[in-house]
């Protein structure tokens, strides 16, 4: 559900109409909704009920400010996933102690702006990694609370691009070898084991492979114990899929998701941890564009439209799929026409989506892709200098612009020329 609705033939971001943030801050643009950014943590929180848990919302979904201190003011906690995220939840008003830290690649100035500034664990990716974070550790006297990600080899049956959890993923310590480095690791007087992470992929549609890999932590869990460790969290990362397509079979509830947690986990006693984005801001989110042309083609008519693939480019990178409607509904009855719907980029690939059925459409109709926003403005670039769009989020009959968008000028004026020209 989303709190994106016609009222009156106008389609609504909560109660202002989509029409009139465009004519206030021009296309193209993201709007969010508070509703539906809280309404969807309360889902993930609400199952876990009667468990000692904490919500972190994995940011790189969507991370403007805004949205982070929304989520944060509810008991969010942050999945961060790069320094510059960490900065940005503190920023935002989120305390250390709620801010995980993901990533394979983290360095050692990134650890150590993190335990200068508090942080809740690091989940630890490789052996290489955990030395150079006991280093770090060692050096500012401190000790660095940790989790080590373990890959399950479990096939998420999700985008090739987005599975997290197979053996050829460069994700995690194969499960075979946890209990080795969990032993390493405890050797190390810079790192304090307080659990377990895992997280298989995004996008998931089926609660099969979860529970699968569920299964092997709750496995992993007893035989560290046994082995010494004192396993009391458990990271189990992100992945619920939604649906992007109004007529799919849509995916597992949060309450379901939840119901399994309880059932493979809820034995051991252990303080669980969830990462959700896509599904906590996805449907959350649309980007409205404008119409510049239409276009004949041969056999088919194209959508030229003020958005591209540098402002959202799931399609693009992923093939992906969004529902496009138009902000003024059509009459009852009116006939709908196949578009292929395109953007300005100097790229075939530039395409939003082909053959779509819309309405008969015209040069200045506004246009809006719904589940937009999770992966857009995050993804967004200046690729073939085109300014970032600007962000916008309402709460009931108000909006604001979270980020404007940047003039020519500003964006031109960040390079520099050298001397020698």
């Amino acid at each position: 559900m989303d709190h994106f609705l016609y009222k009156d033939g106008v389609l609504h971001a909560e109660d202002v109409p989509v029409s009139e943030i465009a004519a206030a801050v021009g296309t193209p643009f993201y709007a969010y909704s508070t509703a539906t950014l809280l309404r969807h943590y309360a889902l993930f929180d609400d199952a876990l009920e009667g468990t000692d848990h904490l919500v972190c919302y994995a940011m790189k979904a969507a991370g403007n400010q805004a949205i982070l201190r929304t989520l944060a003011q509810a008991g969010a906690g942050m999945d961060v996933v790069s320094v510059g995220e960490y900065l940005r939840a503190r920023a935002a008003g989120v305390p250390g102690d709620r801010i995980v830290f993901s990533g394979v690649g983290k360095t050692a100035d990134e650890m150590r702006t993190a335990l200068e500034g508090g942080i809740r664990q690091f989940n630890v990716e490789s052996e290489p990694e955990l030395e150079a974070l006991n280093d770090v550790a060692l050096s500012l006297g401190q000790v660095a609370p940790i989790t080590i990600r373990v890959n399950p080899d479990v096939d998420a049956k999700t985008h090739a691009k987005i599975a997290t959890g197979k053996s050829e993923n460069k994700f995690g310590i194969p499960i075979a070898r946890a209990r080795d480095v969990y032993a390493m690791a405890a050797a190390m007087k810079g790192i304090e084991i307080v659990g377990i992470d895992v997280h298989i992929g995004s996008q998931l549609t089926e609660l099969a492979p979860f529970e699968q890999a569920y299964g092997k932590v709750a496995e992993l869990t007893e035989t560290l114990r046994a082995d010494g460790h004192n396993i009391r969290r458990l990271d189990l990362g992100g992945g619920l899929g939604i649906p992007y397509a109004r007529s799919n079979e849509a995916p597992p509830l949060p309450l379901e998701y939840g119901a399994l947690i309880k059932r493979t986990l809820g034995h051991l006693g252990c303080e669980i941890e969830i990462e959700p984005g896509r599904l906590i801001a996805g449907n959350a989110g649309i980007m409205v564009s404008k119409v510049i042309y239409l276009k004949s083609g041969e056999g088919r008519d194209f959508l030229i439209v003020d958005g591209a693939m540098n402002d959202l480019i799931r399609p693009a990178m992923y093939d992906a799929y969004h529902d496009i409607v138009p902000v003024i509904e059509a009459e009852p009855g009116v006939d709908q026409h196949p578009y292929d719907i395109v953007g300005p980029v100097c790229e075939s690939g530039d395409t939003f989506a082909k053959q779509r059925d819309l309405p008969p459409m015209t040069a200045g109709d506004l246009i809006a892709f719904r589940s937009a926003g999770a992966y857009g403005a995050v993804m967004a670039s200046e690729y073939n200098a085109r300014p970032l769009i600007p962000e916008v989020l309402v709460n009931g009959d108000q909006f604001a612009v979270i980020r404007p968008r940047p003039t020519f000028d500003e964006m031109i004026n960040r390079d520099t020329i050298p001397e020698w020209l």
